[in-house]
């Protein structure tokens, strides 16, 4: 489900002088075109006016209540077009129920041929230097599978 965001900028409060436009309304309606196609312009659609409250100051001590028309926009957030992108482009990861019912790897077998001869501590340092040298090697596997 998209998540967006929202801009709420005030509607314009008199019209815009423009070649050819000479009445009170067109020029109303040609200011509010231009600020509208400002923010499509940077990808925000509208989505509605609202006329809302404000309380203001009025003298030292009174207030009063102002309303002043709104124009609402919103717009996808970048971050989630770019999240479904990735999202529709690469495989879903595995369940936690595919994980459980994968087959077990094999567990590879050291011969002791594979031992290096240059072993002082005997068979056993041998064996240990293979299986670090052999771990290593799955480790570069698992990065470049990974990747």
């Amino acid at each position: 489900m998209p998540r967006y965001e929202y801009k709420v900028v005030p509607a314009p409060a008199k019209g815009l002088k423009a070649k050819g436009i000479r009445s009170p309304v067109a020029r109303f309606a040609h200011a509010l075109a231009s600020a509208m196609n400002e923010l499509g312009a940077e990808g925000w659609s509208y989505l509605r006016t609202d006329t809302l409250p404000a309380e203001e100051r009025a003298g030292l001590t009174r207030t009063k209540t102002t309303y002043h028309n709104m124009l609402v926009f919103r717009r996808e957030l970048q971050e989630d077009v770019q999240l479904q992108e990735v999202a529709q482009s690469s495989p879903p990861p595995p369940t936690a129920l595919e994980l459980a019912f994968q087959a077990p790897q094999p567990v590879p077998r050291i011969a002791y041929e594979d031992a290096p001869e240059d072993a002082e501590d005997g068979p056993s340092a041998s064996i240990l230097t293979i299986l670090q040298a052999r771990r290593a090697e799955t480790e570069d596997v698992n990065e470049i599978a990974a990747e």
